[in-house]
């Protein structure tokens, strides 16, 4: 293990360190016939001095070995493994403290093939690996694609070169089966790290037959980047944010109906239960201190059990995302009085009874055990929404230190009231306010609910909840709550006190005039304040607002030749639908006019959605850092793009680029300073035109 981790931190630290890109391998690819009905294909290296490219059958925890792997094949038969032919140089390697064979200057890999009769096809990739004293390649593939027809008495003796993997060969596709409002397409490439889906634009008109499209383009500029002062390292949410959410998650739990009044009587059981006070602040500080490790345990579990990458996966997922919606509804429903939502009482019982058995430190844990069940009708939809979202942060301590910060909100009355009794006079005695704070929160659960099934609905493309659908529900929702809190609706569990309080009345007006400010936006005004939950823009299908940015592409490659055919530079937009910091930066920074302007006149804007899960039109193997991962869709292809050839994996993240894909400024991440952001198109805008000069 230690010698697979050493070479791959070997690796990513010459690949994202090097000044340029080095290239010191070249391979050549034919298909040469043997017989009537064999074939060998040949791949052939030349390598500079100094480098080497390693043999096959290395065994694990060593070098990349070269290997043959096919996508598809037909009439073709594989005969044997991968041979290595040639002088093999055989030595113990200190690095990888394990016995390597490797080829110096030259190289060759043969794989025999048999015809099965008639038409053939085969297509696929060698993969190897190269170092020299200093440094190593990443995994690399040299791709091949051949085909013909096999006929007895006739070998198949036609040579197919194919040019190094670095720099596939492309081929222009004319797509009989246009559909409606499509551009020409662009083929996918021969190379799987290349790959070339059908591109949609989503305003440019100029029907591009596009060139060839160049894998320089996807050659990684990490190093560039730092030397023009890059900044890496960005969350969408920090674990002080995320902190503070579970904090205030746990104050408004302590308000609800099942929490609120268990605490004069647990504290009032500590400080009789001893005759000595200390003891019972003592035992107070423990029952605390209970109730947090008990809901950091929780948060801890939800990790172990679903895993940080999958907990980020969550994010986008439409399975996930709309059993979110239905968990959250549910909670509503439960918090507008349609049921309750409770444990088994049988559990609560059995760990109350247990507690009464037990003495000291257990018994105390056991009594915090027994709050968090019969506390969860209240708790569990408020907890509930909490885990769900820190989960889509993927980082394998969100859940934990959100619920470190609810458990912290729900523990502290217990302890402080242990320590100053007398604050217990002045408690606020329970009552219908309490059911008006927990309908207050059904309310918003079922606003947020709407957030999550609009993330499926985004990155799915279902079409079902645009911009204005969102915004209407939205306002119905904040209506409805303002008419609530000024006594015009009641739900089963509310009482028959017609009187409004004076807080109750400032929260429905409140209330009321968030949804009166939302209806312009049913128009297409910005609405910075809700851009993070709604739906982006392009969506809405009535818009005067007119004062916006839209992408020309949604393609890398087919946007980078516009983009060169035009004679402008292009600024990448990674983002992603179910990011909340990108639809701030659209709604707060890209409507002013003067970076509106920049963006629409002076570059090509293309948005890549790394969360867009539309197929590709068939699945794509890549090696990164040594592992073999499978690009399934669109996002997949956009998100291994930014990786990289940048370095980084979190949105929004804006580059922008000349016409030969090199970086013309560092990167912009989420920053809502306009001065700044427009400093940073300018700053591109002018070395590109000293680049051109």
């Amino acid at each position: 293990m230690r010698k697979i981790i050493s070479f791959l931190l070997l690796s990513f630290v010459v690949y994202a360190l090097q000044a340029q890109i080095k290239d010191p391998v070249k391979f050549k690819t034919e298909l040469t016939a043997l017989s009537d009905t064999e074939a060998e294909v040949v791949f052939t290296a030349t390598m500079d001095k100094g480098w080497h490219v390693y043999s096959t059958d290395l065994g694990d925890g060593g070098p990349i070995s070269a290997t043959f792997n096919v996508d598809n094949k037909s009439g073709v038969e594989l005969v044997g493994k991968l041979k290595p032919v040639g002088k093999e140089v055989a030595t113990f390697d200190k690095l990888f403290e394990m016995k390597v064979r490797y080829f110096e200057n030259t190289a060759k890999f043969v794989q025999k093939v048999k015809f099965t009769g008639g038409a053939y096809a085969i297509e696929g990739y060698l993969e190897y690996g190269a170092c020299d004293d200093e440094s190593c390649l990443p995994p690399t593939q040299v791709p091949f694609k051949f085909s013909g027809v096999a006929k007895a008495g006739n070998a198949a003796t036609t040579k197919t070169e194919q040019p190094k993997a670095e720099q596939p060969e492309q081929k222009v596709v004319d797509k009989a089966d246009k559909k409606e409002g499509a551009t020409p397409v662009v083929s996918k490439d021969s190379s799987a790290m290349m790959e070339l889906v059908p591109a949609t634009t989503t305003e440019a008109a100029t029907d591009i037959q596009s060139a060839v499209a160049s894998s320089e383009l996807w050659k990684p500029v990490i190093s560039d980047l730092q030397a023009l002062g890059e900044e890496h390292g960005q969350e969408d949410m920090s674990w002080i944010y995320i902190f503070i959410t579970g904090f205030l998650g746990g104050l408004l739990a302590l308000f609800t109906p099942c929490v609120w009044p268990i605490i004069p009587m647990t504290v009032s059981f500590f400080l009789k239960r001893s005759k000595d006070k200390k003891k019972g602040i003592r035992d107070a500080w423990t029952y605390g201190a209970s109730i947090v490790v008990i809901y950091v345990a929780l948060g801890l579990a939800i990790t172990l059990i679903f895993g940080a990458s999958a907990l980020n996966a969550l994010s986008t997922n439409a399975i996930f995302n709309i059993l979110f919606f239905l968990m959250l509804v549910i909670f509503a429903a439960s918090f507008f009085g349609a049921f309750e939502i409770r444990l088994p009482a049988k559990w609560g019982n059995a760990v109350d009874s247990k507690a009464e058995s037990t003495t000291g430190l257990l018994s105390i844990f056991l009594m915090a055990f027994t709050l968090s069940l019969v506390s969860f009708s209240c708790t569990g939809p408020i907890i509930g929404f909490l885990l769900v979202q820190v989960s889509t942060t993927g980082s394998v301590v969100a859940p934990a230190i959100g619920m470190l910060g609810f458990a912290i909100a729900l523990a502290l009355p217990f302890t402080l009231f242990a320590l100053f009794p007398s604050w217990l006079k002045s408690m606020p005695k329970s009552g219908g306010w309490m059911n008006v704070i927990k309908v207050t929160l059904g309310f918003l659960e079922l606003a947020f609910a709407l957030k999550f099934l609009s993330v499926a609905d985004l990155a799915y493309g279902w079409r079902l909840l645009d911009r204005e659908t969102f915004l209407a529900l939205w306002i119905v929702i904040f209506a409805l709550l303002g008419f609530y809190l000024l006594g015009k609706i009641k739900f089963p569990h509310d009482d028959d006190d017609n009187k409004v309080g004076v807080t109750r009345f400032f929260m429905a007006l409140i209330s009321l005039a968030f949804a009166v400010y939302m209806v312009p936006g049913l128009w297409g005004a910005p609405l910075k304040s809700v851009s993070a939950f709604a739906p982006p823009m392009q969506t809405q299908d009535f818009n005067l607002y007119k004062n916006e940015v839209h992408a020309k592409f949604d393609d890398y490659d087919l946007g980078m030749e516009y983009a060169r055919l035009n004679g402008k530079p292009v600024m990448l937009d990674f983002t992603g639908y179910g990011c909340v910091n990108c639809r701030k930066m659209e709604a707060a920074v890209w409507t002013d006019p003067k970076v509106s302007d920049l963006i629409n006149n002076d570059y090509v804007l293309i948005t890549l959605y790394v969360d867009n899960k539309t197929p590709l039109t068939e699945p794509v193997k890549i090696i990164e850092n040594g592992t073999e991962r499978t690009l399934r869709t669109v996002g997949d292809k956009w998100s291994y793009l930014q990786r990289v050839k940048f370095g980084a994996n979190a949105q929004p993240f804006y580059v922008l680029l000349d016409n030969q894909g090199k970086p013309l400024n560092k990167s912009y991440a989420y920053n809502e300073d306009i001065p700044k952001y427009i400093e940073f198109l300018q700053t591109g805008l002018e070395n590109y035109k000293k680049g051109k000069n």
